[in-house]
């Protein structure tokens, strides 16, 4: 099985309520189940794309907002989620999140960023960017148009979760 960054956007008040179910259970469930069109499985791409960000020379703002946006802030108490049987993040760490204006701000930023730029700056060998990246083995259907196709599927999810001011939780499952 392989352990893949996971994305929930949800109402701050649905947090809130999960956290309220885990102090009253005796189990410590917090009844975590975001809809699925809330939740985004980013796969392994995270640490690939802000790679990418760091060898084509991404200015450090949008570098940190791709920092912020796959791996989340501890700002946010989230341990409730965490806590066996029930926890969310089985084999990494405690869940990390944004609030609904972080999340606004990383939206923002993740916009003004030009991934095929950026994916063009890398070596024209499939092997050699896969090599500069820390990409190891080949994946199906090239290395661009996975983290093209999963770089617009984070900005666009961050998008939808500005646009509907909630927060993002971030876990790896």
């Amino acid at each position: 099985m392989a352990v893949t960054q996971q994305l929930a956007r949800i109402p701050e008040g649905y947090l809130a309520a999960c956290r309220q179910s885990a102090a009253a259970s005796s189990d410590r469930d917090p009844h975590w189940d975001p809809p699925a069109y809330d939740v985004l499985d980013l796969d392994w791409a995270p640490a690939l794309l802000k790679r990418v960000g760091e060898v084509a020379g991404l200015e450090a703002v949008h570098r940190d907002a791709l920092r912020q946006a796959t791996d989340g802030d501890t700002a946010l108490d989230l341990g409730f989620l965490n806590t066996h049987p029930h926890a969310i993040a089985p084999f990494g760490d405690v869940p990390t999140g944004l609030a609904a204006s972080q999340v606004a701000r990383v939206s923002e930023l993740l916009g003004q960023i030009d991934m095929p730029l950026l994916l063009a700056a890398l070596p024209a060998d499939e092997r050699d960017a896969a090599s500069l990246i820390g990409q190891v083995g080949s994946i199906t259907g090239g290395l661009r148009a996975y983290l093209l196709q999963h770089f617009n599927a984070l900005r666009d999810f961050y998008l939808d979760a500005a646009k509907r001011h909630l927060l993002v939780v971030l876990w790896w499952d």
